[in-house]
């Protein structure tokens, strides 16, 4: 009867091993590297120019460095005019050139987004210039521009305008000029943002639309332009802070000149920094710079209520 019993008895359920924490922490453990590369080389430098702007530091006078507090962030404010043109031509660069980028780089999506023969050859033209270097943008566009062999001969060869017209040292067409050699490299972002969410605007919309007898100005002002709303605003909200931050062109077109007429606040700190070697007043200015762009920033998101649904 034991021996029955206890063959009976039913087996004694298995001890539930502990779960490992390595399987949970790998993943934290693999991007670890990474992470701390990226908080080497982004934040230490954030950290070292709010720590400098606070400072008088001039490695050229270094008898002159020493603890500044407010002083550099006072003289940008109240002693230094050239910081409010530069301040206020980077706005105006801003402005002028994502408008301009984004209005055309919507018609050139609304373009290459249609079915016509040689399509493919249509886009690949359309984003090449992107994939240009700004140095190399600059320089095509410093040839273009050229007095002697560039656009402005050739326009005086057939009686437009005269010879020897250089249009980067004109005040009155330096800023034109600049212009439109960025929105050269520019348009084609847009472009490729905006053709990316357009694929996927579904096409029972349009043709619920044109059943409806709805035109085609009406079908792209309700269906096309609230779907690419978020688009438009993250592309534009990234194209204003890299226009704002531009000094590769405007430095190998212009110089910042003639007169400074062309000099963004980015432009005016690189010279400070390597041509006067003023590190902490320069460190200053980027930290204005800064302040300007992130208080835009969340402004501009919380207006446009991006990734918000439209009521």
């Amino acid at each position: 009867m034991a021996q029955a019993a206890a063959v009976a008895k039913p087996p004694a359920p298995p001890r539930r091993r502990r779960a490992s924490a390595t399987p949970r922490r790998l993943p934290y453990l693999l991007i670890a590297p990474a992470a701390l590369l990226m908080l080497g080389f982004i934040a230490y430098p954030v950290l070292s120019v709010f720590y400098y702007s606070l400072r008088d530091y001039n490695p050229t006078k270094p008898w002159r460095n020493g603890w500044a507090g407010l002083g550099n962030f006072t003289q940008a404010f109240r002693h230094d005019p050239q910081f409010w043109d530069t301040l206020t031509f980077s706005a105006k660069w801003v402005v002028v050139e994502v408008g301009l980028q984004l209005l055309f780089g919507l018609a050139l999506a609304l373009i290459v987004n249609q079915t016509f023969v040689g399509r493919s050859l249509g886009r690949a033209l359309v984003f090449s210039p992107w994939a240009v270097s700004g140095v190399l943008t600059s320089a095509i566009w410093v040839l273009l521009f050229n007095s002697q062999t560039g656009i402005s001969r050739y326009l005086a060869d057939m009686g437009l305008g005269s010879y020897g017209t250089s249009w980067l040292s004109d005040t009155s067409t330096v800023f034109p000029a600049a212009v439109v050699a960025d929105l050269w490299r520019g348009v084609p972002f847009f472009a490729i943002l905006i053709l990316a969410d357009l694929q996927s605007v579904s096409r029972d919309l349009y043709e619920a639309a044109e059943v409806d007898g709805a035109s085609r100005l009406k079908q792209f002002r309700h269906i096309t332009l609230p779907h690419l709303k978020d688009a438009i605003v993250l592309s534009t909200l990234l194209r204003a802070v890299w226009e704002f931050n531009n000094v590769d062109l405007l430095y190998t077109l212009t110089g910042g000149g003639p007169a400074g007429e062309t000099t963004t606040l980015p432009l005016y700190i690189a010279n400070t920094s390597v041509d006067a070697h003023n590190f902490g007043y320069a460190s200053a200015l980027t930290t204005v710079a800064f302040v300007i762009l992130l208080f835009c920033s969340i402004v501009y998101l919380r207006l446009s209520k991006f990734g918000g649904d439209e009521k």
